[in-house]
């Protein structure tokens, strides 16, 4: 029908140009921000679905950092009882040597000085009250220690780590046995061994061992704490994965579809411009 006053084809024309120009905005939008979701009405079901993978990706994120922290604080503690190995050594060392007998009491005595120094240190890095490691005063806070917390007193439930997963650390308790034997002082701050008391090389060496068994139970728990952090590295990347394929625009696909719509954009200008004309023949039948 040919008809002035409504011009069908123009209309449509334009509904369409429209649609396109909705179009080419879109995709220069998502090729701008990177994304493929730039509004909840793009991919509703999808935009949930990577807000919880994201949610569960920082869960992830924030068990490594436990576990990050939980390697230091063994590292930590191995550090200290690596130095206080090195110091058994020595102090087995000075009672070996005061045995001699062509030493003379000034140089046993020298002897004690240097065993009475390392037994101050090993006192100092274990810490401990009264009730524990005897003295006038207790050790607190040890050099032992780990952001405030003491690394070697007792500590029945042990030092529980989220990574994913309760994990336990067992106490490294030092105020126990040879090491408690070893630092021990009586009610006047006096060490109850000296570098020639008998037995002090007997002493020595089962502070040794009870040190060599808590790294072994450390080193044990370690080697957990890495293979959870490759573990959770793994999983946060996958995740992240995941949510890329959600949420980020294909650069190459997007540009495809970019071009194209500028293409209808220009195309449904000139259709328009064309449909404009239309009415223009009904003023040809008017004249004739």
């Amino acid at each position: 029908m040919s008809a002035i006053n409504t011009n069908i084809a123009a209309m449509t024309a334009a509904r369409q140009l429209g649609v396109s120009q909705d179009m080419l905005s879109r995709s220069l939008t998502r090729l701008s921000s990177g994304s493929k979701i730039v509004n909840p009405s793009d991919n509703a079901a999808g935009l949930a679905v990577s807000e919880k993978l994201g949610a569960q990706n920082q869960r992830v994120q924030a068990a490594s950092t436990n576990v990050q922290n939980a390697i230091s604080y063994l590292q930590t503690a191995d550090g200290y009882m690596g130095g206080m190995n090195g110091i058994l050594a020595r102090m087995s060392e000075l009672a070996t040597l005061a045995q001699d007998p062509t030493k003379n009491p000034s140089d046993v005595a020298n002897y004690q000085q240097e065993f009475a120094a390392l037994q101050g240190q090993l006192r100092q890095t274990v810490g401990g009250t009264t009730a524990e490691i005897g003295g006038t005063a207790d050790v607190s806070p040890p050099l032992g220690s780990f952001n405030g917390m003491p690394l070697f007193g007792p500590n029945a439930a042990g030092l529980t780590v989220n990574i994913g997963q309760n994990m336990t650390i067992r106490e490294m308790n030092l105020r126990q046995g040879a090491m408690t034997d070893l630092i021990g002082q009586d009610g006047s701050g006096v060490y109850g061994l000296t570098v020639t008391s008998a037995g002090v090389i007997g002493t020595i060496t089962g502070a040794t061992q009870q040190l060599a068994g808590e790294r072994a139970n450390l080193g044990a728990s370690q080697s957990r704490l890495d293979l959870a952090a490759s573990t959770l590295q793994v999983e946060s990347q996958n995740l992240s994965s995941a949510i890329s394929d959600i949420r980020d625009v294909d650069v190459a696909a997007e540009s495809t579809q970019l071009a194209k719509y500028n293409i209808l954009v220009q195309a449904g200008t000139a259709m328009l411009a064309q449909a404009n004309q239309s009415p223009q023949s009904v003023l040809k039948l008017l004249q004739g």
